[in-house]
């Protein structure tokens, strides 16, 4: 390509969630494209970055961090800022599901969803965003929500996931407006049914029912996500902040 728009050469990505599924594999493509990695999750990753900088010859590290700890999120990135000499991009793609009826969902059920897939966004944002403030730079940020953010998934019940990324999708828009004067983009994807750890567990008859309702006929690859987060991530998107990115293979659209 003569304009290389879409290169992360030089620049630092922080994924959280990073050690498995969309995070991870996402991680492999943003390596791909010249980003060195930095892997915040609340496992050891440790096996995946030294993976990552093998096979694509970019530095990669690992962090344990519980990203619903304000105090563990300001620890790794400005940890992440020393050792990796900067931050560019963030992933922000941590996040888990509860599948059970509202009326039998305990308190701290509820709150453990919101606290890891909307707080745990908010904390890993500010901490990223005030870096770069900090220190007169531009970025990128790009938070995970679901296409469950826009509609009301059936037939699992799942009211604190629908309800998490709903609220993921208004503060990206909301982040986008109060950072654009710094320089700092915001933006989100809300993937579809994507094939991946998370819904390892889940019941073969729902699998099969949103399978057959998916005009593409079948569940999502987490690499199909790969060229919406580079695009975001990188000077191709430069106008671009506080957009949703769905990518569910026409699920919504019917």
């Amino acid at each position: 390509m003569k304009h290389d728009i879409f290169s992360l050469k030089g620049r630092v990505a922080l994924v959280t969630g990073g050690n498995q599924g969309i995070g991870k594999v996402v991680s492999q493509y943003l390596a791909d494209a010249g980003a060195d990695i930095v892997i915040l999750d609340l496992n050891d990753a440790a096996e995946v970055a030294k993976g990552i900088a093998s096979e694509y010859g970019v530095r990669a590290a690992a962090y344990v961090c519980d990203v619903t700890r304000q105090s563990d999120v300001k620890a790794a990135v400005a940890r992440a800022a020393q050792e990796m000499g900067s931050l560019d991009i963030l992933f922000n793609n941590a996040g888990i599901v509860q599948h059970k009826p509202v009326l039998d969902l305990e308190p701290g059920e509820w709150e453990r969803v919101l606290n890891v897939n909307l707080n745990g966004v908010f904390y890993v944002a500010h901490a990223f965003a005030n870096w770069l403030a900090a220190h007169g730079k531009g970025g990128s940020i790009i938070n995970t929500a679901s296409m469950s953010g826009t509609i009301v998934n059936i037939p699992q019940e799942q009211a604190s996931y629908n309800t998490s990324k709903a609220a993921v999708v208004h503060l990206t828009k909301s982040l986008a407006v109060e950072l654009a004067p710094k320089g700092i983009r915001v933006n989100s994807i809300s993937p579809g049914y994507i094939a991946t750890e998370l819904i390892e567990f889940v019941r073969q008859d729902w699998k099969d029912y949103w399978q057959e309702l998916i005009p593409f006929k079948r569940l999502g690859k987490p690499e199909e996500l790969a060229g919406a987060v580079i695009y975001l991530a990188s000077d191709a998107s430069s106008y671009t902040s506080g957009s949703d990115l769905i990518i569910d293979g026409c699920f919504t659209v019917i």
